[in-house]
């Protein structure tokens, strides 16, 4: 590896100089859009003969190391027969506000700027201007100094010094995790059926630069067939970091432990896993402003030195050790996570991170992305995920709330929500005898309205703390940013709700943007047990015709799990005829074969309705139930009552799709049979029926996107948690008769196909 560290003169400028506190009370969301606007516009008066966005380069030898910093100067201007370098820099504040003659983070990136140009023209001195502008007003403030080549050269090596300590740790372990790839073995003694296959087809989907869709069966080992493949690119160099993303914290810490088995046997790697914000804080309230906070307050003069101490003595960044150098460091954690997350090998997170244009990583560059390879586990969910992460709802209520709370308070705010109130209520009115209905196209005097709402809320942010105000805010800019999404993958709706109305601008099909934000990444590898039917999946997650696919047999023998079927109706209509059928049936079950099931229900209420029968008829069996809002203690405690040699029956009650069909591992006799009622469809609703509209126009089957393929994923995720090793046997039960019809027998595992009719 050679000795060369790049880096962008921004990313090097920022590590050097950041200082301060973070504070989210509130920024424009606009500013970025504002800032290249204002860039472009200031770029539109240089005179002929300037230049503009001027790419500059620098190498510099330091300790040992070759530092290559680049970047794109604003402007070069000729004044007066002298060169000038021209910083051009937003600011959504009063120009005022600006201290003394700038910011020393924004004189350090002209000035780099300033050295690369004097070097490479042989310029004794040169002239640096920082031109300010407001985005608003667009008043502009200049600010200009004159230097020699000499102390621009003094400056430059200051930089670099104040670099150079964690440039030198990152290039230390970059020899030692490349070389420890290279020698790491599979961390297991032999390969499962199938799982060679997996990381095979791993290896040369990031080799050859392409995306996988795969369906790989529960219990083969999918976290580490996925991950040692993707270390393994890394030390051969194709690879330089790896996002492994998961909806569900039990997935996070199967991807933890497999880092960790393969760090026993060599592997040098950073990992970090990212918690989410309101887990992670340390403070009553998720309130990030200097004044509450003193994690927030003052961070950025902490957080180089807490990113090197934790680099320094630790490998495993998991959230404990996260929030422990948090505390020691007097740093808010969750904003360590970020931090973290550019500096190290792999990141376990959430999908949003990557896939949500309102979370994701932002300071993750085009260069960057193209060593990057996503691992998207149980990639099924990210189907309805992609929706909600692409869709935005706004509710009348929300208004009328601050229309009361402002009201002789402040004139601004107070007129600009009685305004958006009254849109609300003539659209009401409009469609007085729908409860739901579709908007064609919002109405631009209601969109002013909202660009209106941001201006005026923006102005009393800065002075006014009003929780209210702030979610008000913050979700009518996320509303305005999705409408800048629209097209025809969308549908605008809106819903009444008692009083309420909510108008909601809904992501259909979320393929095209999944795949924008996925864009530039050198590989992505969806897979999941239950990706089924392959080309729904791929079609829907913004999958490519070259895209790789792969569907691995199960490696469990047909012998290690019986499967019944017993044809009663669970339709909506039908479950009180058929509820003392399930229950019988349940008995009859567990007497002939005695040992812990789980029951899986479409909805607590059925589930409720069936377990009280029960018990009315059997209050010996012992029976624990999933109740709605369990806490982590909760959860726990259900999973651990599932004992392995009990010599009584347990039956748990729990919901298709909930906390415990998906990811929870109840191996060998923990887990003798799960019972599935119903096919698991979604209940027909209004936003349901959009989808199957939506597809059925684009000549697909829109029954089976909307309905189907969903509801019998849930079915599979279900029967899943029975059979996780060689050495598992257990019995499925498949409650309701459509489970003999041909489109739902199709989406079964071949090894459920062999099934008995009770």
């Amino acid at each position: 590896m050679s000795d060369e560290i790049h880096i962008s003169v921004r990313t090097l400028v920022e590590y050097v100089f950041r200082s301060g506190s973070i504070d989210s009370r509130f920024r424009s969301q606009s500013t970025l859009l504002d800032g290249t606007r204002i860039h472009q516009k200031i770029q539109n008066t240089y005179q002929e003969g300037d230049q503009k966005e001027v790419y500059l380069q620098a190498e510099i030898f330091h300790d040992g190391l070759t530092f290559l910093i680049d970047g794109r100067c604003d402007g070069l201007l000729f004044r007066d027969g002298r060169m000038m370098v021209d910083e051009i820099k937003s600011f959504s504040q009063p120009l005022e506000q600006i201290e003394g003659d700038g910011y020393l983070v924004h004189w350090a990136q002209a000035k780099l700027y300033a050295y690369m140009y004097a070097k490479d023209n042989v310029l004794s001195e040169i002239l640096v201007q920082l031109t300010y502008v407001n985005t608003e007003t667009e008043a502009k403030k200049y600010y200009q100094k004159n230097y020699s080549y000499s102390e621009l050269e003094t400056f430059v090596v200051e930089v670099i010094e104040g670099y150079t300590p964690y440039a030198m740790l990152q290039h230390e372990h970059r020899i030692k995790r490349n070389e420890s790839c290279k020698e790491l073995a599979f961390p297991f003694e032999t390969y499962r059926d199938g799982q060679r296959k997996l990381a095979g087809a791993v290896y040369k989907t990031i080799v050859d630069k392409k995306n996988l869709f795969t369906k790989a069966p529960t219990g083969i080992g999918k976290t580490i067939s996925t991950l040692f493949p993707a270390v393994k690119a890394m030390g051969e160099g194709p690879l330089n970091r790896v996002f492994y993303l998961t909806a569900k914290t039990i997935t996070r810490t199967t991807a933890e432990e497999a880092f960790s088995r393969m760090r026993t046997g060599g592997l040098c790697i950073n990992t970090v896993t990212i918690t989410a914000k309101d887990k992670v804080c340390f403070k009553d309230e998720t309130i990030c402003q200097k004044d509450y906070c003193e994690y927030a307050d003052g961070y950025y003069d902490r957080i180089n030195e807490a990113i090197l101490d934790i680099l320094s003595n630790e490998n495993g960044m998991t959230r404990e050790v996260i929030e422990s150098y948090a505390r020691k460091h007097t740093v808010c954690p969750f904003e360590f996570s970020l931090d973290l997350a550019y500096a190290v090998d792999a990141i376990i997170c959430d999908y949003n991170y990557i896939f949500d244009p309102r979370v994701s990583l932002k300071r993750l560059f085009e260069e960057q992305k193209k060593s990057t390879v996503l691992l998207v586990d149980e990639a099924h969910n990210l189907v309805d995920r992609g929706r909600e992460m692409f869709s935005a709802s706004l509710n009348k209520e929300m208004f009328l709330q601050l229309k009361k709370d402002f009201k002789g308070v402040n004139k601004v705010i107070f007129g600009a929500a009685s305004k958006l109130n009254s849109s609300f209520i003539s659209l009401k009115k409009v469609n007085a005898d729908k409860n739901e209905f579709i908007i064609e196209q919002l109405d631009e005097a209601f969109l002013e309205q909202l660009v209106q709402f941001v201006e005026d809320a923006e102005q009393q942010l800065l002075t006014n703390t009003s929780q209210s105000l702030l979610e008000a805010y913050f979700m009518v800019n996320n509303f305005l940013k999705i409408v800048t999404l629209l097209d025809e993958h969308y549908v605008i709706y809106a819903e009444k709700n008692k009083n309420d109305l909510v108008i909601k601008l809904f992501c259909i099909n979320p393929s095209k943007l999944l795949k924008q934000m996925g864009k530039g990444f050198r590989s992505k590898v969806f897979f999941s047990a239950t990706l089924s039917p392959l080309p729904y999946y791929q079609d829907i997650l913004g999958g490519n015709e070259e895209d790789y696919s792969l569907s691995i047999p199960s490696p469990f023998s047909i012998e290690q799990v019986d499967v019944f079927i017993k044809p009663l109706s669970t339709r909506f209509k039908d479950r009180e005829q058929t509820k003392g059928a399930i229950v019988t049936m349940i008995k009859s079950l567990f007497k002939s074969r005695p040992g812990n099931f789980l029951i899986f229900f479409p909805s607590y209420h059925y589930l409720l309705s069936v377990y009280e029968q029960f018990k009315q008829l059997d209050e010996e069996t012992q029976t624990i139930i999933q109740s709605t809002g369990m806490t982590e203690a909760e959860r726990e405690a259900f999973l651990a009552a599932f004992m392995p040699d009990q010599n009584e029956t347990l039956l748990g009650f729990a919901v298709l799709g909930g906390i415990f069909s998906e990811g929870v591992d109840l191996i060998g006799d923990r887990l003798n049979g799960v019972v599935v009622v119903g096919v698991g469809l979604p209940q027909l609703c209004f936003e349901r029926n959009l989808i199957k509209d939506h597809f059925y126009k684009k000549d697909k089957n829109g029954y089976d996107y909307a309905y189907v393929y969903p509801g019998m994923n849930k079915v599979l995720q279900a029967g899943g948690r029975l059979i996780r090793s060689e050495t598992d046997h257990g019995t499925i039960v498949l409650i309701d008769d459509r489970f003999l019809q041909k489109q739902y027998q199709m989406l079964l595992p071949p090894e459920w196909r062999e099934y008995k009719i009770i």
